[in-house]
């Protein structure tokens, strides 16, 4: 009887082993920027201000992040040699209400935009105003643009107060089974940590899943951001997610961007992170505070730092990266991706349409 579980504790040895070895990791690769012209103009419309991007249908769809006339961009991307050739611009939809009232009564303040290939909805992501008390929500709209539907959201993220202005809802994207869809905040709620600062912080988002059938969240995972690394030259220095892919079941890319004032067009460190579901992840979504409260939360491990990279870019600049999606196969049948940087309409000073093109590999 002693042989045979030792027997057996080998097997399960080898066996847990070998799966490890056969585990591949995703590796990320930079292949090449593409710059769009800022202040470019298109169908009576300024291009810039891109703070989403899903890719569906063989096009690209952006959102545009202006509240004062919120709108998508689609267009399409083509590549050569592994090399961002052309983007051509195909059309401009507006939001506006006809019969409908819901974007009078909500403040849109679009962040992020996520395609379904099978109903035709284009959903999108809005963080609201804390200043004018208005919270985030989810929203899906037909291809022309009218209102269609709502999601419901849990109690601890229709309560605006307990956020930061211009940090709650920020980043989505399609379940990798197309069956639901992520929604990720971009900065901490007050009940749950700290804003990052120099030092390690308790500073955890939450990532929530909504199911497409019951159109209501079912569970919400903790991700942990990063400390900021370079010394303060002003008085902005603040880190947070500004984007997510789920590339793999259960399995992120996940953008996180820090901005510090007093750099000039220098001031954002972005880093893509792998981020993981395990099974003793915790499902915090009916936790209504994380601070005193034992919780895991996602495994998560650096992939790419643009600090790397940053000669390869135009004068050295990695802009404000608020949108990442999946792009078509590469001619080495690799996949790739494609970001983009939201200019601020070059409010803040000089901003870049940046368009950034990696590969996605396997080790």
């Amino acid at each position: 009887m002693k042989l045979i579980n030792k027997n057996l504790l080998f097997i399960l040895c080898i066996c847990f082993l070998q799966s490890c070895k056969n585990e591949k990791k995703a590796t990320l690769h930079f292949l090449d920027e593409y710059v769009l012209q800022d202040s470019m103009e298109f169908k009576n419309t300024f291009i810039g201000g891109l703070s989403g991007v899903d890719y569906a249908n063989n096009h690209y769809y952006f959102v545009i992040d202006d509240s004062k006339n919120p709108r998508y961009l689609k267009a399409k991307i083509n590549l050569e040699n592994s090399k961002i050739d052309t983007i051509i611009l195909e059309d401009v939809i507006h939001l506006k209400d006809s019969a409908n009232t819901f974007y009078q009564h909500n403040y849109l303040d679009l962040e992020s935009i996520f395609v379904d290939e099978t109903t035709n909805e284009i959903n999108f992501v809005s963080e609201g105003s804390v200043n004018y008390k208005k919270p985030p929500f989810v929203f899906s709209t037909n291809l022309k643009g009218s209102f269609f539907k709502k999601y419901l959201l849990p109690k601890i993220l229709r309560n605006e107060q307990n956020m930061k202005h211009n940090a709650t809802f920020e980043a989505s994207s399609k379940s990798y089974n197309n069956k639901g869809f992520w929604v990720a905040m971009e900065g901490v709620l007050k009940s749950d940590g700290v804003e990052p600062t120099f030092a390690e912080t308790n500073s955890p988002i939450r990532i929530t899943y909504f199911d497409n059938k019951t159109q209501n969240a079912i569970k919400q995972f903790a991700y942990q951001l990063e400390k900021i690394t370079k010394p303060a030259k002003g008085n902005i220095n603040l880190n947070g997610v500004t984007a997510i892919l789920e590339y793999e079941k259960n399995k992120f890319f996940i953008v996180e961007r820090t901005y510090q004032n007093g750099y000039g067009s220098y001031g954002n460190i972005i880093r893509i992170f792998d981020a993981q579901v395990q099974q003793n992840s915790s499902n915090i979504l009916a936790i209504d505070s994380l601070i005193n409260t034992n919780y895991i939360p996602l495994k998560k491990q650096l992939l790419f730092n643009f600090e790397d990279v940053k000669n390869e870019l135009t004068d050295g600049i990695i802009d404000n990266i608020e949108g990442i999606t999946f792009g078509p196969k590469l001619a080495n049948g690799n996949k790739s991706l494609i970001l983009v940087s939201d200019d601020n309409f070059q409010v803040y000073g000089k901003q870049l349409n940046q368009f950034i093109l990696l590969e996605i590999t396997n080790k």
